[in-house]
């Protein structure tokens, strides 16, 4: 499992593996599944192709995807990731292929549909569940006509999908509906920075773990650390600059945060322009 800290960390997953075939238009591939069972009884399966890796690296991997998705939603609420920075578009060439808005309007359909059937399979799984038998046939008979107009109502979004192109040239579209890029270099160098600054609250937190364990508590008081008020203090005779952070909201986030700033003096850090040793202290 991916690990932003240092040392990394050990989990236990409840994990099986099978090989199984995916078919399609006559065709079929062989496919490992891998499926963890968690404590409520949840299941959760992972297909793979790779079938030679082992068991618990195919499990690493689905949950590593897990981590980045998290990192970004992350970002987008505390670190403002997906905010524009600039206003302003740029051109996009008239041969350059994009998604067809008609066709993902109808994949839309096809993928709510699906959502619908689903539900109704669900229904008519739970009155099988359920003691009543006789009600349970009749409640059945009367789910039975909606399932099979949603399908029919599938099949049709299908059939309307097929005809329609994926990917089209953006000259061939409305000019209402041609993309418009946002211009992306001054994003990309703000995000870079916002990414850059994730880095140095992640190796913060993992300093402050072994004082707080939660690791929701680190990042918070790490957030609060970040925006706290402070007395800057340069001692040009010692040649050092002295930043002493204000106390925190309680004494156990004190003790921690007390102990962070010790850590972080013994790095030896300097100024970038005077050379002056960083000296980190609680007032």
């Amino acid at each position: 499992m991916a690990n932003p800290y240092r040392g990394g960390i050990r989990t236990r997953m409840r994990l099986a593996t099978r090989e199984t075939s995916l078919s399609a238009n006559g065709q079929s591939l062989r496919v490992k599944e891998v499926r963890r069972l968690t404590k409520t009884g949840h299941q959760t399966a992972v297909i793979s192709t790779g079938r030679r890796l082992l068991t618990p690296v195919i499990a690493g991997r689905m949950f590593a995807r897990w981590c980045q998705e998290n990192f970004f939603a992350y970002m987008m609420q505390h670190y403002d990731i997906d905010g524009l920075v600039q206003y302003g578009a740029q051109e996009v060439s008239g041969t350059a292929e994009v998604v067809n808005p008609a066709w993902r309007k109808l994949d839309k359909a096809v993928k709510q549909t699906q959502l619908g059937i689903r539900k109704l399979q669900a229904q008519r799984g739970a009155l099988s569940e359920s003691g009543e038998e006789g009600a349970d046939i009749h409640k059945k008979a009367e789910l039975l006509e909606p399932i099979q107009e949603v399908q029919a109502l599938l099949e049709q979004h299908r059939a309307g999908r097929k005809q329609v192109k994926r990917k089209v040239t953006v000259e061939s579209l409305p000019e209402e509906q041609r993309p418009t890029p946002l211009l992306p270099l001054n994003k990309m160098l703000a995000d870079t920075v916002k990414m850059i600054a994730y880095r140095v609250e992640t190796a913060l937190v993992a300093m402050l773990i072994p004082h707080l364990k939660k690791e929701e508590e680190a990042r918070a008081l790490v957030r609060e650390l970040l925006v706290s008020t402070a007395d800057i203090a340069p001692d040009p005779a010692a040649n050092t600059l002295t930043v002493r952070i204000h106390r925190m909201a309680c004494p156990a986030h004190d003790k921690a945060i007390s102990s962070l700033l010790d850590a972080l003096t013994k790095m030896e850090f300097c100024h970038p322009e005077t050379g002056a040793k960083m000296v980190y202290t609680l007032a």
